[in-house]
């Protein structure tokens, strides 16, 4: 059988380093590997965790449960306004030391102190230890050496991140690269009305996260759900920016121009959308803020310079993803892996927060919208899981749309090779 020529100008062969060959999916399947994933990654990769806006003001906190870290973290803001990370662990017989009703449970709140459930120590926001019942008790025992495990933690354009290596062999920007701070600029803080949802999904952490980084598959999974330059089922969508940089991957979409919702035909929209003027894109007029208008948002938001330009598709290593709409909102997604098969799926909307009803009504159509579509992706992963996890296939073709989906795995890759040649896990 003749073989098609490689276009010349495809995205996949501007990355050399990436190869055109089968792809193997082991690193999706083998129990094994997750193991040396947590270690090789998530113990040494720069992690989001949330976002300042859960930290409103001093004495907030709330809880992050990283199952692949096998940790619970509590983040905090501190007496002097500085956002704080440690391990939600007491340092007298390890009991967890702030939830709610179930330990495994996340919360948040606000207080002045922490204090332990089983035998009432207590620690100040900044994490020392500031009272011991009993502490005649102890042996040569001083408080000062007994404070909470610290995490590394800073703060990115509202955005939290911590490392749990001991010694992070980056900081957060150099471990975030060019093309992810191009992003900086970008008014996050303005975008302070959230909805949020999580779910259990059954598959590999990494099997969803090609599902949201290629769009060879939007024609047809997400048929009834198109934008114009993606309705045709028979000839499919093109991707008119692909770029990476380092760890990182960025999709760039364009062709919707603003077009309102309601000039597609009425079997590409849900009912709801016409009624509110609102759907998978966002709210059909964009809100009148002269920080989110696109002509004032950062270059590094559509490095393609598409015109038009519709959506941005930040994958920041390993497990964060930023969208950023043309119309004036964000999302984000976060994979935390549970098991080799399982994983936690987060999702938040951003929209400027809503001055009258009708907006608010918008806001809340989008992300049912959105997340209907997401979920559209999700319906199709347990199959894959079960299908790659028969072993009946070893290896699988990608094509130059799926660039992003072959990068992440080559990255994960390296990761882990890096950890076995020398412990470190450490890559620029």
């Amino acid at each position: 059988m003749a073989r098609l020529a490689t276009p010349p100008a495809s995205w996949t062969t501007r990355y050399p380093e990436l190869g055109t060959g089968l792809v193997s999916y082991e690193d999706s399947i083998s129990p094994e590997f997750y193991e040396l994933e947590r270690e090789a990654i998530f113990r040494r990769a720069w992690l989001n965790v949330g976002r300042v806006e859960q930290l409103p003001r001093k004495g907030s906190y709330f809880t992050k449960e990283l199952a692949v870290a096998r940790t619970s973290l509590l983040l905090t803001r501190d007496l002097d306004g500085q956002v704080r990370a440690f391990h939600n662990v007491c340092r007298h017989r390890g009991n967890k030391l702030v939830w709610d009703h179930t330990p495994r449970s996340e919360t948040s709140g606000v207080c002045r102190q922490f204090m332990c459930k089983y035998h009432g120590w207590r620690y100040g926001l900044d994490g020392q230890l500031k009272f011991v019942l009993q502490e005649e008790e102890f042996f040569d025992f001083d408080k000062a050496d007994f404070p909470l495990v610290s995490v590394h933690c800073e703060v990115w354009e509202g955005f939290i991140f911590v490392n749990l290596a001991d010694e992070p062999s980056q900081s957060l920007r150099e471990f975030l690269g060019p093309m992810v701070l191009g992003l900086e600029g970008y008014p996050f803080h303005l975008c302070g009305e959230r909805f949020a949802f999580k779910a259990q999904i059954l598959s590999n952490w990494k099997i969803f996260l090609d599902a949201f980084q290629e769009y060879y598959h939007a024609s047809v999974l997400h048929s009834q759900q198109q934008v114009p330059s993606l309705r045709s089922f028979e000839t499919g969508y093109k991707v008119p920016h692909f770029q990476i940089d380092g760890p990182h991957r960025l999709i760039s979409t364009g062709g919707w121009k603003g077009t309102p919702r309601h000039l597609l035909p009425p079997e590409q929209m849900y009912p709801i959308e016409p009624a509110t003027q609102a759907g998978l894109m966002g709210p059909w007029e964009r809100p009148d803020i002269p920080e989110l208008d696109p002509a004032n948002l950062p270059a590094g938001l559509n490095p393609g310079n598409l015109q038009p330009w519709s959506i941005s598709n930040f994958q920041i290593f390993p497990n964060f993803v930023i969208l950023v709409y043309e119309r004036g909102w964000y999302l984000t997604y976060q994979y935390w892996p549970t098991s080799a098969g399982t994983h936690d799926w987060e999702m938040s909307y951003y929209f400027p927060p809503a001055r009258t009803a009708s907006e608010r009504i918008r806001h809340e159509v989008t992300a049912v919208v959105s997340k209907e579509a997401a979920l559209q992706d999700a319906a199709t992963l347990d199959g894959t899981q079960q299908g790659l996890e028969s072993r009946v296939i070893d290896k699988y073709p990608l094509s130059d749309q799926e660039i992003t989906v072959r990068h992440l795995h080559k990255a994960v890759g390296d990761w882990v090779q890096a950890y076995l040649r020398d412990g470190k896990g450490t890559r620029a």
